[in-house]
């Protein structure tokens, strides 16, 4: 896998940067250029920000408030950065000891990279800091110098940059974390000095006189060649979706295919519409005919079952017959099926002209639907309507069913 390392300082313009792209088997490339000038196909991207511009401190969050970033955050070193929580990008690394580790950057300068970046054609990217590329082992130190200044990493997590020393005398800041390690009881048991610029590795024996603990001189570092799993991201800056170029292209043939399916899929449904209308304007023709030849006498025709249904009725009745919609046939089916109801639970029934209307009061819902079904199973048509206001007689609601016949 292909990892570009982007090297910046969030107080510059964004205009030129060191960079280091690495592969797995292939020695590294440097780079120092124009930001147009950067490898565009790695398939990782690191942005590594100075150690003196990336304040690493301790914090005691609420269980609530970990793993968020910005803003909210922010407030909980306030007191630290002496500025506008909101000018501040901060970000939970984990937990140390029984506090919490945050880190620190400026946010209108991570801002403006990214702005920049993505103007570049990079679009997706991890946010490092160098204080924790620098290898590390538990119980020792390990301290990045170029000869007059550097920076200490002091635990996984944890870290800061330190003042100016000299060949022969350590910076003022190491002692005094070291003076406050000792109070803690977390003192190290030797520094790991790694050397990033030629000839700058310091006095050994000096320097520790000085400090008090045992100094090492490890090999040579550089943020440039550090291997790809060093260190511990700060935040994950993700690419937006975006079409690739020429994807547009690509996808017009595929375009035309389903804007061609859609239409036929349309025609075929303005032709099935216009059958199934033909059909029924057809069936209705079929049952005026059918009317006409029974009745000749009719002058109009407007609904042909229903007016068939109601000649039916009158044959029946000048026969002597009954029909479906009297009230002796209509009268026998409600009773059946109100057979189950409550004495008292037929408020009113009134009857007229092949309707029937049942006002039911203290009938539960499961009630009224089987006294539904049995009426549908009679051969019956049911209009069930709202349940009524509750009565000040019964104190209880009503339901009011219309019954008609088939």
């Amino acid at each position: 896998m292909s990892l570009l390392r982007i090297y910046c300082s969030l107080r510059d313009t964004q205009q030129r940067c060191q960079w280091a792209l690495l592969g797995d088997a292939r020695q590294a490339v440097l780079g120092d250029g124009p930001l147009a000038q950067l490898p565009q196909r790695a398939e990782r991207v690191q942005l590594v920000l100075p150690a003196a511009e990336v304040l690493i401190t301790r914090a005691r969050l609420p269980q609530s408030a970990r793993r968020r970033a910005g803003s909210v955050l922010a407030y909980a070193v306030e007191d630290e950065t002496l500025g506008d929580p909101d000018a501040n990008q901060v970000s939970w690394l984990g937990s140390a000891a029984d506090a919490d580790v945050l880190a620190v950057a400026d946010r209108q300068g991570l801002k403006a990279w990214h702005d920049a970046l993505d103007a570049a054609g990079i679009h997706g990217y991890e946010v490092h800091c160098e204080t924790l590329m620098l290898p590390w082992m538990a119980g020792e130190w390990s301290l990045a110098w170029d000869g007059r200044e550097g920076f200490v990493r002091i635990s996984e997590l944890e870290g800061t940059a330190t003042d100016c020393g000299d060949r022969g005398s350590p910076p003022l800041s190491l002692r005094l974390m070291l003076d406050e390690a000792k109070t803690r009881g977390e003192a190290p048991a030797s520094i790991a000095v790694y050397a990033t610029a030629p000839d700058s590795s310091p006095e050994i024996e000096a320097w520790q006189r000085a400090l008090g603990v045992a100094l090492r001189l490890a090999e040579p570092w550089d943020w440039r060649t550090a291997p790809p799993e060093a260190g511990i991201s700060l935040a994950q800056e993700r690419a937006r979706w975006r079409l690739p170029s020429g994807t547009l292209a690509r996808l017009r043939p595929a375009a035309w295919i389903v804007g061609a399916a859609l239409a036929v899929h349309a025609l075929a449904l303005v032709v099935d519409w216009t059958r199934l209308a033909g059909e029924q304007r057809g069936l209705r023709a079929r049952m005026e005919s059918r009317f006409r030849a029974a009745f000749p006498e009719a002058v109009a025709v407007a609904d042909p079952a229903l007016q068939m249904r109601r000649k039916l009725a009158e044959a029946r009745h000048a026969a002597g017959q009954p029909d479906s919609g009297d009230f002796l046939p209509m009268i026998m089916s409600v009773a059946a099926a109100l057979k189950q109801v409550p004495p008292g639970g037929l408020r009113v029934a009134s009857y007229e002209s092949g309707r029937m209307t049942l006002e039911l009061a203290s009938v539960d819902d499961a009630g009224i639907r089987r006294i539904v079904a049995r009426l549908l199973q009679s051969g019956l048509r049911v209009d069930q309507g709202a349940a009524a206001p509750a009565s000040t007689r019964s104190g209880g609601g009503t339901v009011v069913i219309t019954v008609r016949s088939s």
